[in-house]
């Protein structure tokens, strides 16, 4: 997966909505100790996760080279040029979940997603993960009661906001998973199918 993405050692790479820091920890083993890994969280993780989980993981500056924000998607402002990699491992769906009288959301994903261009650095990627959706189902829908989502509409969606397609990876799939199971379902849970896309950011040539 990093090696798809292109992790090496010396980057910044943000983990978007990082949980406890599974991936936060191997990126952060990665990037080394010239490296920085900025392990995001919108705030009310810090209610809905367990604050051992967060101690074990970070306690006693164990990962010297991780950040920890808390910050709503909106909210969230890099400095410009700053990132080399964005990943987002099981989260896209959300920016498309709502509930009333839970604090998520609403989500302005071009918004959002124009934040992220500008904190990465020119060629810079995004690499999204997530669980596959039936083709043409509506993302609302899908996230909400399946957390599920199309890749065609992720792929739409970093389109519109500027980024260039750049590959993807079937390292993750699961072709048994019909799509039709929550993926938290027994049946089904750590079994998903899984899309891997990643996105660049434009490299601009200066005018001769």
């Amino acid at each position: 997966m990093l090696a798809f993405l292109g992790v090496a050692p010396g980057m910044t790479v943000l983990d978007l909505n990082a949980a406890t820091g599974w991936y936060t920890e191997i990126l952060a083993r990665v990037v080394g100790p010239t490296g920085r890994v900025i392990a995001h969280n919108h705030p009310g993780a810090r209610t809905t996760l367990s604050a051992e989980s967060f101690e074990e993981r970070y306690g006693g500056n164990r990962l010297p080279n991780v950040e920890q924000i808390f910050v709503r998607h909106n909210d969230l402002r890099l400095p410009p040029g700053s990132v080399d990699v964005v990943l987002m491992s099981m989260v896209y769906h959300d920016t498309y979940w709502h509930r009333d009288g839970v604090d998520w959301g609403p989500i302005d994903r071009p918004v959002f997603l124009e934040s992220l261009l500008d904190a990465l650095k020119p060629g810079g990627v995004v690499g999204v993960v997530d669980h596959h959706a039936a083709a043409g189902r509506d993302p609302f829908e899908s996230a909400t009661a399946l957390h599920r989502i199309d890749p065609a509409v992720v792929r739409r969606d970093f389109v519109a906001a500027g980024f260039e397609p750049d590959g993807k990876s079937d390292v993750l799939r699961n072709r048994a998973d019909d799509y039709n199971l929550d993926v938290f379902d027994a049946a089904i849970v750590d079994r998903t199918d899984r899309f891997v896309l990643r996105f660049r950011k434009r490299i601009v040539n200066a005018p001769s």
